[in-house]
């Protein structure tokens, strides 16, 4: 039972009989009353509904403004529908969030063209009722193919203008289109030193050396967004705030370069940005780095606190046995995914003393890889407790240890590993022989998995 509905309970209960009579009939014409999809910006702000407006405990404002803003919107346009308590508090209702499902659009019934006029002509009453204060988050999410065409950036701008106000902390623009340019003008008029989260997709970016300080933003997601690295230069040096940066398919940057006075940035994902070559990070707290992509100029500055990093490119294990363990002396999750690997990886030069968990993923496109080779990398790792070996998209022929069965290969000892995982798993000769060494070395060992996905058998050994 929702807060709203135990105050009505308890106030019902003191009523007398007919009292409450009335009150339930009421309810019944509430309840009939909000399966209707209307929402307020399409009620006369002067109607008397008498039989619309119900009865609600003697709170004050404030309280109901706060109840209000806990619903989400959907929820909130059809309380306001009810009660004119919740009218006043939806015109500065704090969460606005407009998208197909949301507005209860059902794209089936409705050719493409009736979709994008229901759906700006939707969002254009709301917004324009709403009164544009108290605005704390605004998510507008436009599919180009089902509601939005390029003519109509105009419709975007104004809703930005009206919702993007000072005191806005969450702002998310999801477009599936590259011809809407971001007006990073609304940063400029006070909304800059309260927003903390801006979200972007499917736009151009053009922030230059004017953009006010950001005082208080401290997540950046952009996803296919257009712009150069000097451009994000300029968001990044006025941003000082800032914890996490998520870069994704932003095919226009060349360079990434994270300046030194991010000190609070902890957690840098760069994933798909097809024309980047080089990211120079220079801030100094870094704790989180995830990269996939192209093997690129790597030059990740102080990593002294870098606890968890995801790779994926080309040779991506290679690189990360040879150049890691030397910088990064505090690992302790390591997530390695190769599209293609040499041979064998490499002896070890220095160790990763306090890794703890390493998933290796292998999509070896050009030669077979000596699984057993693994024995080296694990022997650099002394506080491994969970390995997991994905070789289930490794598409080389190996040769079988039914083709071959003669002596098996066999490794040092590893005395504190507990869970080992292998998906793919097949007769390779060096595979066998990795799971061998794992069974007669570990001694710590408690949980061997083996999954196969060809015969989608599993063995599991305890």
């Amino acid at each position: 039972m929702g807060l709203v509905d135990l105050m009505h309970h308890k106030s019902m209960e003191r009523q007398p009989d007919c009292r409450r009579r009335r009150a339930q009939d009421t309810n019944g014409l509430v309840a009939s009353q909000a399966k209707i999809n209307v929402l307020p910006c399409q009620q006369d702000d002067d109607s008397q509904g008498g039989e619309r407006d119900i009865q609600m405990p003697n709170l004050p404002e404030d309280i109901w403004r706060h109840i209000h803003s806990l619903m989400p919107m959907r929820d909130a346009a059809q309380a306001a529908c009810v009660s004119h308590a919740f009218l006043r508090s939806w015109r500065c209702h704090p969460n606005l969030t407009f998208s197909g499902t949301a507005l209860g659009m059902n794209k089936k019934t409705c050719v493409n063209d009736e979709i994008a006029r229901d759906f700006r002509s939707k969002v254009d009453q709301i917004l324009k009722k709403h009164s544009g204060i108290g605005v704390k988050k605004l998510k507008l999410t436009i599919d180009m193919i089902q509601y939005y065409t390029a003519k109509d950036s105009c419709y975007v701008n104004s809703w930005l203008l009206i919702a993007v106000t000072p005191g806005i902390e969450e702002l998310t623009l999801q477009l599936s289109m590259g011809e809407y340019n971001f007006p990073c003008s609304l940063l400029s008029n006070g909304s800059g030193e309260s927003i903390r989260y801006l979200h972007l997709c499917g736009c151009s970016f053009r922030p230059t050396a004017e953009l006010p300080w950001l005082k208080s933003l401290t997540k950046v997601r952009l996803h296919a967004v257009r712009f150069t690295g000097d451009e994000l230069g300029c968001l990044l040096c006025n941003s000082s705030a800032l914890e996490r940066l998520v870069l994704m398919h932003c095919d226009e940057m060349v360079c990434l370069k994270i300046p030194c006075m991010l000190r609070r940035l902890r957690y840098l994902q760069v994933f798909g940005c097809e024309d980047l070559r080089v990211i120079d990070n220079k801030a100094p707290n870094i704790s989180s780095f995830l990269y996939s992509g192209e093997r690129i100029q790597l030059s990740l500055g102080d990593t002294l606190k870098m606890e968890y990093i995801h790779l994926l490119f080309r040779r991506a294990l290679h690189y990360a046995r040879v150049e890691l363990p030397s910088s990064m002396p505090n690992l302790k999750i390591a997530n390695i995914n190769s599209r293609s690997e040499m041979a064998n990886t490499p002896v070890p030069r220095s160790k990763f003393l306090h890794l703890k968990k390493l998933i290796i993923s292998l999509n070896t496109i050009t030669f077979s890889y000596d699984y057993f080779s693994l024995v080296s990398l694990l022997g650099a790792c002394p506080s491994l407790e969970t390995l997991v070996l994905d070789v289930s998209k490794e598409k080389m022929e190996h040769v079988s240890i039914f083709t071959d069965p003669s002596d098996l290969r066999k490794g040092q000892q590893h005395h504190k590993m507990k869970r080992v995982k292998i998906l793919g798993f097949t007769s390779a000769k060096s595979l066998v022989e990795l799971t061998c060494h794992f069974l007669e070395s570990i001694t710590s060992l408690e949980y061997l998995t083996l999954e196969s996905y060809q015969s989608r058998s599993r063995c599991c050994a305890c």
